[in-house]
Order: structure tokens, then sequence, then C-alpha cells
């Protein structure tokens, strides 16, 4: 296959200042594009906006909320906000009920792989043709960072394969039980995979996420990241297809920087994965606690907050997780959903353990409700939040790592923060005690994840969001909002001058990001970039080496492709 299109190297195409796009001499032609299409027996396909796939397909409004339905259909994200070109002029964009459909930011052409020589040829053809590429493998993505406009898409949903291990070797050295598994296998899809072995990896609720696509690379948090540590941490092989074309085996002894790099580096900017190997862990009963928190007042619900930064180290000697949503209910006031999950203890222990904080919101006069518990397998427990995400939504967000010293020393400052987000308009603020335990113990790995994870708490996002009607105006001023007036109080809720985030739910447009997504560790994976993709085939927003490109990734602003 890879004859046809020739050697995974550069024209002289390559080092123009800007990459080709429609209208330019070296784009290819339909021709190129057709051999290309035959060279891949016939998986090149035409992308559309999910709205106009949508209508082509004519799905049901329950479909266009399915995750798992939009993860069939190539230029689909789940928060299609991301589909849209607001800034051209005019804007252009596809909504679910208009009556003209754009191409927005969304690719001309996908590669709908279903093998690594598939990706290789699309590698090698975008090199060739000095194309950008974007990668996708379900798109669940916040940072917009699987889409782009007049890109050529590595598609990768359909690999699914699942191998299971009890004994994997590298370098001769045995790393125990674990399961390699293809890049588009998404996370229920892999825990059902588990539950016949009794085993389980480490993952989240968010059950349509690819276990082996950004999550991995990103870092990867889990309630269970407390007693086991992130997705990363348990990370133990990565087959890739880098810029060059090649396949490489990355881990502890081969390509052994690459390896550094795809555990916690940023998703999209190594390569494209074509499967990872996770160590398993024995599964477990879990205890899912869940009660609401009703409260009149942002005045009072940062006094519940500032009473729940006081009681987060209670869950400790049993390494719980923890999901808070604190959100505003116009018509009746502020409500706190807690999803605590807590292992082995029976539904008796772990309303035990949430007494405490409890007791302190019922004596600041707030109200508790729809307390629960439930004890299931760990492979049952997360079928609770559904066997499905929501899709087809605009949704933006901004984020924070909250250090367990802003909670150990300052618990007000933490409620307080709370309530200004609350005073501003903040729609909802959704905290993760997804840190601590194990995370901190896992220091000592020498991974890419951002040293911010080692000494946090909590993962704490806001969330802003539009309905259709909204102009491109209203668009900007949300999102404006959201990083120059929320985020800066999310700075002060951790009390750090230099504060990290979680890079794979944060904000875009975050102004710092090489030190706040990754820290101390930008200047080694900028290294790492150089040495495997030199040329910035595989830029993305707020990833490493993106600072070297328009905001488009489209145009190198160092003065050429080298």
């Amino acid at each position: 296959m890879l004859r046809l299109l020739g050697p995974p190297v550069q024209d002289t195409a390559s080092s123009a200042l800007c990459r080709n796009q429609p209208g330019d001499p070296g784009f290819p032609s339909a021709d190129q594009w057709e051999g290309l299409r035959k060279c891949l027996d016939g998986r090149l396909i035409p992308v559309v906006p999910s709205a106009q796939a949508c209508r082509e397909l004519n799905c049901t409004q329950s479909q266009w909320q399915s995750a798992l339905f939009q993860a069939r259909v190539p230029g689909s994200m789940n928060n299609y906000n991301w589909e849209q070109d607001y800034y051209s002029t005019p804007p252009s964009m596809c909504l679910r009920n208009s009556a003209t459909c754009g191409q927005g930011r969304v690719p001309l052409f996908a590669v709908n792989a279903t093998t690594a020589g598939q990706i290789q040829a699309g590698i090698i053809f975008a090199s060739r043709h000095n194309l950008r590429v974007s990668v996708k493998s379900s798109g669940h993505d916040y940072l917009g960072r699987s889409t782009e406009k007049n890109f050529l898409l590595l598609w990768t949903q359909y690999f699914k394969s699942i191998t299971v291990s009890d004994a994997f070797i590298v370098n001769g050295q045995d790393h125990g039980s674990a399961v390699t598994v293809g890049s588009g296998v998404g996370l229920r899809e892999l825990y059902r995979a588990l539950t016949p072995y009794g085993k389980m990896v480490v993952g989240g609720t968010a059950v349509t996420v690819s276990a082996g696509g950004g999550y991995v690379q990103g870092g990867g948090h889990s309630a269970f990241s407390p007693l086991l540590g992130l997705a990363s941490d348990n990370a133990l092989e990565y087959q890739v297809v880098i810029a060059n074309g090649a396949i490489v085996t990355a881990n502890a002894h081969s390509h052994p920087d690459l390896f550094w790099a795809l555990r916690g580096g940023g998703a999209g900017s190594w390569g494209v994965i074509i499967s990872v190997t996770l160590r398993t862990h024995p599964t477990f009963d879990v205890t899912a606690h869940s009660a609401t928190v009703l409260m009149s007042s942002s005045e009072q619900a940062g006094a519940v907050m500032a009473a729940h930064a006081e009681r987060i180290f209670d869950w400790d000697s049993v390494r719980a997780g923890q999901y808070f949503f604190l959100y505003d209910l116009p018509a009746t006031g502020i409500a706190l959903s807690l999803w605590s999950l807590f292992l082995n203890l029976t539904g008796i222990d772990a309303h035990a353990q949430m007494a405490p904080f409890l007791g302190m919101a019922r004596s600041l006069g707030a109200t508790v409700a729809n307390e629960a518990a439930v004890t299931r397998p760990f492979s049952e427990i997360l079928e609770l939040t559904g066997p499905d995400d929501v899709a087809g939504m605009s949704v933006i967000l901004g984020s924070r790592l909250v250090p367990a010293a802003a909670y150990r020393d300052q618990p007000a400052r933490i409620g307080a923060a709370y309530q200004k987000l609350l005073d501003q308009g903040a729609q909802g603020v959704l905290g993760h005690l997804v840190a601590g335990g194990r995370v901190t113990e896992n220091a000592h790995i020498d991974s890419a994840v951002n040293p911010k994870w080692r000494t946090a708490k909590t993962h704490v996002v806001i969330v802003r969001g539009w309905n259709d009607t909204e102009t491109p105006a209203g668009v900007e001023r949300i999102k404006h909002e959201l990083t120059d007036v929320h985020m800066p109080v999310l700075v002060e809720m951790t009390g750090e001058s230099q504060s990290g985030a979680y890079s794979n739910e944060a904000d875009a447009r975050e102004p710092n990001f090489r030190e706040t997504f990754y820290g101390e560790s930008y200047g080694r994976l900028k290294k790492v970039k150089d040495v495997y993709d030199s040329q910035g085939l595989f830029i993305v927003a707020a990833g490493v080496g993106s600072e070297e490109w328009d905001a488009d990734g489209m145009c190198s602003t160092v003065g050429h492709v080298e």
C-alpha cells in the first residue's frame, strides 16, 4: 500500500510558511484524493458537520444527544461548538435546526482506519502535500483538538482490539496483569470486557471516552485515582504512528523519551495511537453514596463549600473518590450534588463517612435531600451514570488543580471563591476528588504528567454553555467571561501564583498554557516534540509546540516549517 504513495518524506512544499489549503497550488487535486482513496481500499471518506450528517441519516433527538451514536459520525464532536467557525466572514456554522449548513471547522476528508497501515498512508499523504492532520477517536474533546477546517482527519474509532494478559513482558521484565486495547475502545466496552476476568483499569465515569486516546495522553483521572493513581501512571506501552509514518513501540526501554511524553504530555501532539497497554487491577465492590445539599443564597453556598473544604480530608483513610457539582437553580436556589465512591465499605459505613460534612451543612441552614447509598461490583457501579454520555451541546470549560495545601490551610478562601463565582453568574462548578493518595505517592514516576497533579487534592472545573440561538458575538462574550472573569477567581481558590490545570478539561484559550498545563515538564516535552515531529504535523490547541503556529495551526510563526 505505502509504495503507491511514495516514501515517508516531505517534498519542497513542506518548507513553506503555511500548510496547504483549498485553492493553494499545492493542495491535492481531485485525482490525487482519489488515488489516496483507492490506496485505502475506499476508506477515505468525505466529512460533514454532525448536524448535516444527522439530517442525512434522519436521526432522532435521542440519537443526536447520544455520544455512542455521534461517535460513529466522523465529523462529530460531542460538544459541537467546536465544529463551528464563529470567526470567518461570514461565520461558517452548521446547527441542529438551521436551514443552511457550512463546513465550519470540520475536516474535508477522513481516513476511516481499521489498520495501522491506513494511518501510515494518511500521514504520508499529508506530509507529501503539506497538509495538517487531526486525530479523533470518540470526539469526547473539550478543547476542540480533534477537529479543524481543511484538515485531513485520521479517525481511529474502529480500532477495537482488546487483549488480556496475565503477564505483560517489557524487555524481559514482567509487569503483571495488563490489557492491550485499541485506541477506539470506549471505557464502557473495556470495563465490560474485563469483568469476566475479575479485572479493571483506572478509568472515568464518562463511558464513551476512549481509554487509549486523549484520555491517557493527558493523564486520565478517575474516582479510583486516590487508590490506584492516574491512568497514565498505569500505562505500560503504546503502539503509535509518528510523523514520519513509522510505527513505533514506546515503553520504558523502546523510545523511552516518547513513552515519557505520551504519559501526560497532552492529547494529539505525538502521533496516532494504535493501541495502549494498561495495567489491570483486581476488581472490587464499590458503595456509591449520593446526596443533594440545597441552599438559598450564594453566601450560604460559600459557607457550605468552605465546610466541604474543611472536611475533605475525612475520606483520605478510605481512599474515596468524589464528584461534587455546585449549580444555580434560578427558580429554587442553589444545589450541591455529591456522588462519593467508597471501596469495600457497607452502605452504613458510607453514610458514616459523609455524616460530618452533611451535619455541618445542616448546621449552616442548608437542607440535605435524597441521601442514599448503593453497593455494586465495580463494573456495575459505573453503569449507575447510564450506558451513554450526552452529546450535541455547546460547552466550554476552564479548570484548576486545587492543591491539598489550599484545603488544609485556607478552607474559607475556597468557600469565598465559590460564592464569588456564583455571584458572577457561573452556571456550574464541577469538583473532582481524584487526587491525593496514590496520585501523590506516584510522584516518583518519571512521566510528563503535570507536576501539579502530585500536590493537588481536587480538579475543579467551571462549565459554560449556550443555546443554538446565541450569536457569534454572544459566544465570544461567554468565552471572554470564562477566561477573563471566572478563571481568575478559580486561580485565587488555589492560593498559588503559578497554578496548574488538567489539559484535557480546561480552557483552550488558557493564556499561559505551557506553564499551566505542563509546568516544569514543558521544556523536556518540546525537545521530544522536536525529535518526533520537527515538521509540526501534529499541532493542536494549547499543545506542545503550538506556540510556534497561528491560532488555526496552519501557518508557522517562526519563519518556516523545518
